[in-house]
């Protein structure tokens, strides 16, 4: 393999991956784009030394018991990302966040598995069907599919008094009505710790207004604000 041979592997290395992470990047997330782009380059440097690097030790058939596998170090790829995108996966609240960024992570490893063999057309379908699944997926699941079967409601409640004891009396009452928490969040720059926003998923036929009468009819709450 040539130096200009690699010289453009690794150079489409970088334009695929910083194209998913460029997305990643917009989004404000933590593996933004030089991350992609690093995992990108990487796989791309890691398979061409599996699949060239061993050539000047390979004899002749016939003449060395020497036994090379070019796939052993790419095959390492894709379990070794695996920590990486482990990483990515954080536990915000009582939710968990990070996974799609985890998946383009293993995604674009395979992108820059596919470059550093040369397969640049499936490198590059890749990268653009990852990306516009980033962007178009979010649509369909916001827009299409969520609407259908979730029904999500924004929640900003404020007690009366602080501590965690009005908050798990809610989330009872909340769960003795088939409502599920799905996220809670505190503004880490609010001082008033007796505010706290909700994302609820509500169960069929109970509407948001018959939601703040449940809501309200708790003493420690004092007031209910919905989006």
């Amino acid at each position: 393999m040539t130096t200009a041979d690699i010289a453009v592997r690794i150079i489409l290395a970088v334009l695929f991956g910083g194209l998913i992470g460029l997305e990643r990047e917009l989004r404000d997330r933590a593996a933004g784009f030089r991350t992609h782009i690093l995992v990108s380059v990487g796989a791309t440097a890691f398979t061409i030394a599996s699949t060239h690097g061993f050539d000047s030790f390979i004899q002749p058939a016939g003449t060395s018991n020497l036994s090379v596998d070019p796939a052993r170090i790419a095959a390492q790829i894709v379990s070794g990302i695996g920590f990486l995108g482990a990483g990515a996966i954080i536990r915000h609240g009582i939710s968990v966040r990070g996974l799609t960024t985890a998946a383009s992570l293993w995604a674009v490893a395979a992108v820059g598995m596919a470059t550093g063999l040369g397969l640049y057309q499936l490198a590059g379908f890749t990268a653009v069907v990852v990306v516009v699944s980033l962007y178009a997926l979010l649509f369909i699941e916001g827009r299409l599919i969520y609407p259908r079967v979730r029904n999500l409601q924004d929640v900003e409640v404020r007690f009366r008094s602080r501590g965690f004891g009005p908050l798990t009396r809610l989330v009872e009452v909340l769960d003795g009505s088939h409502i599920v928490v799905q996220q809670m969040t505190v503004d880490p720059e609010d001082a008033d710790t007796n505010t706290i926003r909700l994302v609820l998923q509500l169960p069929r036929g109970l509407t948001p207004s018959q939601l703040a009468k449940l809501m309200a009819q708790m003493p420690d709450v004092e007031r209910i604000t919905m989006d």
